[in-house]
């Protein structure tokens, strides 16, 4: 439960007594538990807490001083966020003069004393202007009091602004281990680097971030600076260079020096790919040259000194080595796409300040966004809210409904996916007519596993990997890797086996790699290879070793997701099964072959009325009939002779003036022109691959 709360700030100048108190207006402070000497926060572009007293009036908000509000850079009327907090008996601290004379710090701690403060704060006191500079113990808000030790010291206000960001641990939802192992090195680089020196060991210099975009690298490395009250630098990796020589290495220079006299600090450096790339790969000079500035910059950085370099990336493997090593990135934290539990606390967080209606449900958006990214999520309750905002014209009768959310979500895909075609089906099981056995062994085989997960763990049942569809084109083998992806709420990514290949060595196994990474990050995933015998033929049949090169690239993906055990099934669609490469076909990888025969009587019977009822149609077309000289076409076959009987009632309507409805006549005539694409040779074939399916073991 969250202590925070939107009030509209008033100017109480006249009333108020001191620039550390607000004014409260009582019904406010029985509606939120606001009691007398409680310290509220107040969050605007910057942060000030004041201690809280009862207003005499009836105000609807909270008083302050017309330099508190100033100094949050906001305006008097205006709405911010208040939040309760528990102010930390200070043991020292630290205040700037806004001119040099001689203090009396006693008496200063007398007239201070039970002053709430945070960082960067004015004080004003009978002995001058201050500003709070720092702090022990190092929290967000600490109390003064009779213990104190106030320091004051020899530089100006001026001298002494402090860049701390505002956002905090708990505006981040879902990284419960990623920030606890980073504040872990926090603790030991800034908060309390005499640790490291009693047992003989250096604290960490850096650490890199890495994650697809989105997912909250820049917000937790803000957090982190936020939680103790250090100075946050930002380097953007593409801004720093220059086409200048050496403008960018001074640049680098310039912000280090600053962070070390400002410690404790934490330099932020994102995308750090684009000035740290690999020297190996890269042929500028100017990149050697920065790369070379930063190791040394990083290599300079005093044990224990207050200053730690944070880097985020979504391409890990193009930094140059020599910065990925102890004593420079000393540690690697991987900032993963939530999955659902950590989805829904984002979801929670986004929407804690946001009027819901009674019958949104966080758990079942949370279902529903699969593959999202924080951004994403926060891209999703804005559309919804704005959506919701299109109503009225008032803004206090705002209440976003589980409507606005599913309209949005049709606004808003994963943001790092989209590159791939990401996609929740909307094919169902309904949709495919026919196929009864092979639509319950999909079910069984690849939805259930997704679907009730946490019961094949109590159960321990081992879990197939993937699916092969075999049979003839047209029968229906994408459609049903839809339905079971739909099914199941996972994402579906299609790939097409030829678009895979490429002329250049290597890019063909780069494409691999890149579609079995993206799906591991959008899990749980359906992944589809249309025409997979295009990649994964026998090997040794390929002169080039272009697909056998794919193939081991294929192989070693499939082994590795199996190992980590990633909620990711593998579908795959062929009309050459004898011509796959067997070690695709075992358990772990390929382990089930499904057999999707062409239609029988009555699903070609039922496939003819669906499609034919969709257009004006003469009632008396004997569908029985057409399904008896309609064998072995498949269900794109009867899609195109329908398709040519519509097209020849379009012209009869032109002809004569009139709409004219689709006769049995119709699609007798489109039959002459549509083949079937099966014929008994092709059956055989089929066949007597199934029957030696059975005998190897493998069910079909």
């Amino acid at each position: 439960m969250t202590n925070e709360f939107f009030v509209k700030l008033i100017n109480g100048t006249k009333k108020v007594r001191s620039r550390n108190v607000c004014l409260v207006d009582p019904d406010l402070m029985r509606s939120k538990a606001i009691a007398y000497g409680d310290t509220i926060l107040l969050v605007g572009s910057k942060i000030f807490p004041l201690l809280v007293q009862e207003d005499r009036e009836n105000t609807g908000g909270i008083s302050v001083h017309e330099e508190v509000i100033r100094f949050l850079g906001v305006r008097a009327g205006e709405k911010v966020v208040a939040r309760r907090v528990d102010p930390a008996p200070l043991k020292t601290l630290v205040l700037a003069p806004s001119a040099q004379h001689t203090f009396d710090t006693r008496r200063l701690n007398l007239e201070l004393r039970s002053v709430p403060v945070s960082r960067g704060i004015p004080l004003h006191t009978k002995q001058g202007e201050f500003a709070v500079v720092s702090f022990e113990p190092r929290v967000e808000v600490g109390m003064i009091v009779g213990e104190t030790e106030i320091e004051i010291t020899g530089e100006i206000i001026k001298q002494t602004q402090k860049n701390i960001p505002l956002v905090s641990l708990e505006d981040i939802g879902g990284l419960t281990e990623q920030i606890a192992s980073l504040k872990e090195i926090i603790d030991i680089s800034l908060v309390k680097p005499e640790v490291p020196r009693l047992f003989g060991f250096r604290p960490p210099k850096g650490v890199l971030l890495y994650g697809p975009p989105g997912t909250g690298k820049t917000l937790i490395a803000k957090a982190l600076a936020n939680s103790v009250m250090a100075n946050f630098f930002f380097i953007s990796g593409p801004e720093i260079g220059s086409k200048y020589y050496g403008e960018s290495e001074k640049r680098l220079r310039e912000i280090f020096e600053q962070a070390e006299k400002s410690s404790p600090s934490i330099i932020f450096i994102d995308e750090i790919d684009a000035i740290a790339p690999s020297r190996d790969v890269t042929n500028g000079e100017a990149d050697k040259r920065i790369v070379a500035q930063l190791l040394t910059l990083m290599d300079g950085i005093a044990s224990g000194g207050g200053l730690l370099v944070i880097g985020a990336t979504n391409r890990p493997n193009a930094i140059d080595p020599a910065l990925r090593r102890p004593g420079r990135f000393d540690r690697e934290v991987e900032i993963p796409v939530p999955d659902k539990r950590a989805r829904l606390d984002i979801i929670r967080i986004h929407t804690r300040r946001i009027p819901l209606a009674e019958d949104v449900d966080l758990e079942t958006i949370a279902s529903m966004t699969n593959g999202f990214v924080g951004a994403d999520i926060e891209a999703l309750v804005r559309e919804a809210t704005m959506r919701a905002l299109r109503r009225t014209q008032n803004p206090e009768d705002v209440k976003v409904t589980m409507e606005d959310f599913q309209d949005a979500l049709k606004n808003v895909e994963p943001s790092a996916l989209r590159e791939f075609r990401v996609e929740i089906p909307n094919v169902t099981w309904e949709d495919i007519i026919g196929l009864d056995m092979v639509k319950q062994e999909l079910r069984e085989v690849v939805e259930w596993p997704l679907k009730y997960s946490n019961l094949y763990e109590e159960m321990r049942a081992e879990v197939p990997s993937g699916v092969m569809l075999y049979g003839p084109p047209g029968t229906g083998k994408t459609m049903l890797a839809k339905a079971v992806a739909n099914g199941s709420g996972a994402n579906f990514i299609a790939v097409s086996g030829p678009e895979l290949m490429n002329m250049w060595v290597g890019e063909t196994e780069r494409a691999i790699r890149e579609v079995f990474k993206r799906a591991r990050q959008a899990s749980p995933t359906v992944v589809f290879f249309d025409e997979i015998d295009a990649i994964a033929t026998v090997r040794g049949s390929d002169p080039n070793r272009v697909t056998d090169r794919a193939l081991s690239q294929m192989l070693t993906e499939m082994d590795g997701i199996a190992s980590r055990k990633e909620r990711v099934v593998f579908m795959a669609a062929t009309n050459r099964p004898d011509i796959i490469d067997p070690a695709l076909l075992r358990p772990g990888r390929f382990e089930k072959l499904v057999f999707v025969p062409p239609p029988d009587f009555e699903t070609r019977k039922i496939l003819f009325q669906r499609l034919v009822t969709k257009h004006p149609f003469d009632e008396n077309i004997d569908f029985s009939y057409l399904a008896k000289l309609t064998e072995n076409f498949t269900p794109a076959d009867i899609k195109g002779a329908v398709n040519r009987a519509v097209l020849l009632a379009i012209r009869r309507s032109v002809k004569e003036g009139k709409i004219s409805r689709i006769t049995g006549e119709d699609l007798l005539e489109s039959l002459k022109s549509v083949r079937p694409t099966v014929n008994q040779a092709m059956i055989n074939y089929y066949n007597s691959f199934s029957e030696r399916v059975k005998l190897a073991g493998t069910y079909a």
